[in-house]
């Protein structure tokens, strides 16, 4: 009779066990972006099931453009001759720095293209028995703040090694580029002495410390996940304050000779937004739409290219359009000489004397954000 009760008991006890552990909660379920009909789109906390843990993955995708300059003089000699540079921009994913400015990057020369027989001849004819060659690189490694090596493919695009400047609508004129990343531009003696050398007949070809370039990733770079808190995911879908300013990079190539008005323009931005209490309002990879509302080229304008641009659509990461107010307050260009950015009626105007407005693809830009009048376009402009 006893050994009966005993074997009840433990039946009823073992019961309640496998009871209590099917009303634990489950563990934490990562969750991935989702991409819909209408681009990519963050699922919110919301989504999913109570008691589990949403999680962000911190990817930097396919076609980033990494910002770099040669911290160091390069001697050409030879085809993967290692070169090594900094980044000038940092690199974020949502809301995480992933990549700092200053970050060391170790590439390599891929490619020297041989000399035409006719330059060759030209050259000869003016003394020259060493002409430049076009050289290609690539960069293939990131040296991390703690000290580990992050393979990378990217690819050098057009354009590279362009002298840049900053402009600004606060300053209305041209400055040179403030180097994040310390990079020095060589001394005045020891530019002289390159010149002189570069006069000889036959001369040594360098690259330049500072020389600029703009490697595309090939493939998307992982930093793991994260948790979206309510600090990271409540003021998303927000429309950003007036006043609030954003980094981005040009995704439309702008051309005052070529571009014509009412032509799309697209921007993404490259750095999260937060508020004066942290939280974040637009996260990396947010879009921006507008549109090229009058251009001029240079020989219809006496001699000066003008180029107006607005934008009037945010597009964020969860894939919800919001009408804003926003244009240029800073452009980093390529354009020498005397070149003026200001804004008038919330259009922001570009204009070069005596050439034409060139913004190549991946421009690095400060737009910002204003309060919407709705003009008779139908597009909102800052009053």
């Amino acid at each position: 009779m006893r050994a009966h009760v005993l074997l009840m008991i433990c039946l009823v006890a073992g019961g309640a066990a496998r009871a209590q552990r099917s009303d634990r909660p489950k563990k934490s379920v990562s969750l991935t972006l989702a991409r819909g009909d209408s681009g990519p789109r963050m699922a919110s906390l919301a989504d999913e099931p109570a008691g589990s843990i949403a999680m962000v993955p911190l990817m930097v995708p396919i076609g980033t453009p990494l910002e770099i300059a040669l911290d160091r003089e390069v001697r050409v000699k030879k085809i993967g001759q290692p070169i090594h540079g900094r980044m000038m921009q940092p690199v974020y994913a949502f809301d995480k720095l992933v990549v700092p400015a200053g970050t060391g990057v170790i590439g390599h020369i891929s490619y020297i293209e041989p000399i035409p027989r006719k330059k060759r001849l030209l050259s000869l004819l003016h003394g020259n028995f060493t002409p430049a060659h076009t050289v290609d690189v690539e960069f293939d490694t990131l040296q991390l703040a703690d000290g580990q090596h992050l393979l990378v493919d990217t690819t050098v695009g057009p354009g590279s090694r362009r002298a840049m400047h900053v402009l600004t609508v606060a300053s209305r004129k041209a400055q040179t580029l403030k180097d994040e990343a310390e990079v020095k531009s060589p001394a005045r003696r020891h530019r002289l002495i390159r010149s002189a050398l570069a006069e000889l007949p036959i001369h040594p070809q360098y690259i330049d410390p500072g020389a600029l370039y703009f490697a595309e990733l090939n493939e998307p770079l992982g930093f793991g996940s994260e948790p979206l808190t309510p600090t990271n995911s409540e003021e998303l879908g927000e429309t950003p304050p007036a006043g609030s300013l954003v980094h981005a990079l040009l995704l439309t190539p702008l051309d005052s000779r070529m571009t014509p008005k009412g032509a799309p323009v697209e921007a993404v931005i490259s750095q999260p937004l937060f508020d004066g209490n942290h939280r974040l309002v637009l996260p990396e990879g947010s879009r921006l739409k507008g549109e090229v509302v009058q251009v001029e080229a240079a020989r219809h304008t006496h001699g000066n290219g003008e180029l107006r641009v607005i934008f009037y659509e945010l597009v964020p990461p969860e894939g919800t359009p919001q009408e804003v107010a926003a244009s240029f307050e800073g452009v980093q260009s390529t354009i020498g000489g005397p070149v003026q950015l200001d804004s008038e009626g919330g259009c922001t105007r570009f204009t070069a004397r005596g050439r034409d407005v060139v913004f190549p693809k991946d421009t690095a830009m400060e737009i910002g954000f204003g309060k919407m009048a709705t003009p008779s376009s139908g597009h909102p402009i800052q009053p």
